[in-house]
């Protein structure tokens, strides 16, 4: 079963690949660039236009608040989540659903970013020294901004006037979590 997720995986990603490969054989040259720059993640191309869509995206991030019991339930296994009234089918969906789409408002407007969602969250847990998802994921947010926001200064000023790519700095500072 593993296995076949796996290769389903990895299919899904060869194909989202030559889609890519094939529409920047049609696409201008300053588009290449962009996309480039965009697949490095960099917020330099972020306007205050693309911050006020974020924030309204983001504010589905406070139905977090709603399924944090149902996701400490969850914590501690299916069967007590379902013993305390957890509809584990509508819990998985929404939790995914609500997940991807502020993953996807991250991605889109930044690019993939890479460990923040893998060391911040692990940084914050250690640091509140709990799991309760009504300190962790609020805790998370913060953290995840303040580790973003320090990382592309880091990435602005180490070798100015040239910018790194703010995937190169947070790569450097979150593998090793």
């Amino acid at each position: 079963s593993y296995g076949f997720i796996t290769c389903g995986g990895i299919m899904i990603g060869y194909i989202c690949s030559a889609i890519t490969d094939f529409v920047v054989t049609f696409a201008d040259d300053s588009d290449i660039i962009n996309l480039h720059g965009w697949s490095q993640g960099s917020f330099s191309g972020t306007s205050w236009s693309n911050i006020g869509v974020a924030a309204v995206i983001g504010e589905l991030g406070n139905f977090y608040i709603f399924l944090s019991k149902p996701i400490g339930a969850y914590q501690l296994g299916e069967g007590y989540a379902q013993s305390m009234g957890v509809n584990i089918k509508f819990f998985r969906v929404a939790l995914i659903l609500l997940s991807s789409i502020l993953s996807a408002c991250v991605t889109a407007f930044a690019g993939p970013i890479s460990f923040v969602g893998i060391a911040v969250p692990f940084l914050t847990r250690k640091a509140f020294g709990t799991a309760r998802p009504l300190i962790i994921i609020p805790g998370t947010f913060f953290a995840g901004a303040v580790f973003c926001m320090l990382c592309d200064l880091i990435a602005r000023m180490v070798l100015a006037p040239t910018e790194l790519n703010i995937s190169t700095v947070t790569s450097i500072l979150g593998a090793p979590i």
